[in-house]
């Protein structure tokens, strides 16, 4: 599935072009390296994303084609989502 796709199904990003825009932008990796919003997540990857000054990990657990608002949730964990401290 591709990224921008799962991050709308999921509800991490409520909107594919704002999904698309971050990632093309540079601020999401999988498992480590950039990723860009075609490229393709599976279950067991991990999303570190950057919102400002947070830093937010996520771990697929499910990926479904769509889902209802009480179901998204279950397709990933929360891992970690840390306050970045801004270096002047």
């Amino acid at each position: 599935m591709r990224l921008d796709k799962f991050l709308k199904i999921s509800r991490i990003i409520k909107r594919r072009s704002v999904a698309k825009e971050v990632a093309d932008k540079g601020r999401i990796q999988i498992n480590g390296k950039v990723a860009k919003s075609s490229s393709t997540v599976k279950v067991g990857d991990q999303l570190q994303i950057q919102f400002g000054n947070r830093l937010v990990i996520y771990k697929i657990n499910e990926l479904h084609e769509s889902t209802k608002k009480e179901d998204a949730a279950k397709m990933y964990t929360l891992i970690s989502d840390e306050k970045q401290e801004s270096i002047d």
